[in-house]
């Protein structure tokens, strides 16, 4: 029985580990994705990653594009990953793909792709999944598949959630500046969690 205990133990702990390296001040971060990156719906220096940098005192790079597909982020991330050099890639992306019912296995296969590149670079990934096209809102099924396919950290409820609070909206897919903020401490939270950032 005892050893029984032990091997549980040592899965807790094992599933506990964390899963980034430490990052301090002179890192950079760079937050890849759409509209929901750049800050549509909060006025300029409101956007998650401006408040993230806040949190976190390193530089937080937004490369958000509203209006973005996976398939033309795709097409974009190498030139930016060549251009800022991060240390920690932070992929909020796939919203416009399912808002366009564009098709949600080449979205996947597109999601993929840019994990497997920025990762061949060694570097790490937050993934924050966002929610899909239902009458409740729900994360879609890709990120979590993805999170385990490629062993990554992932904010899956959290998105989804913010955009359930009338309060914390700027419109029907868009947070407002309260909804970023929250957004932005979720992240940190996250990071700190899997020892990217101190406690």
């Amino acid at each position: 029985m005892r050893w029984v205990v032990l091997l549980l133990l040592t899965a807790v702990v094992g599933c506990s580990k964390p899963s980034l390296p430490p990052l301090d001040t002179n890192a950079t971060v760079l937050a890849f994705g759409d509209s929901l990156t750049a800050g549509v719906g909060a006025s300029a220096g409101k956007d998650y990653p401006a408040q993230l940098a806040h949190l976190c005192g390193c530089q937080v790079i937004n490369a958000g594009i509203s209006g973005e597909t996976t398939s033309e982020g795709l097409q974009r991330l190498l030139e930016v990953l060549d251009e800022t050099q991060p240390d920690l890639v932070i992929l909020l992306e796939g919203g416009n793909d399912i808002l366009r019912n564009q098709s949600l296995p080449q979205m996947q296969q597109n999601l993929a792709a840019m994990i497997a590149e920025v990762k061949g670079r060694g570097i790490d990934v937050l993934l924050l999944a966002v929610p899909e096209k239902s009458l409740f809102l729900a994360p879609s099924p890709i990120y979590s598949e993805l999170a385990d396919e490629y062993q990554l950290p992932l904010l899956e409820d959290n998105l989804t959630q913010l955009l359930r609070e009338p309060k914390l909206k700027s419109d029907a897919v868009h947070l407002n500046a309260d909804g970023y903020q929250q957004l932005a401490q979720q992240i940190f939270s996250k990071l700190q969690q899997e020892g990217a950032f101190s406690e």
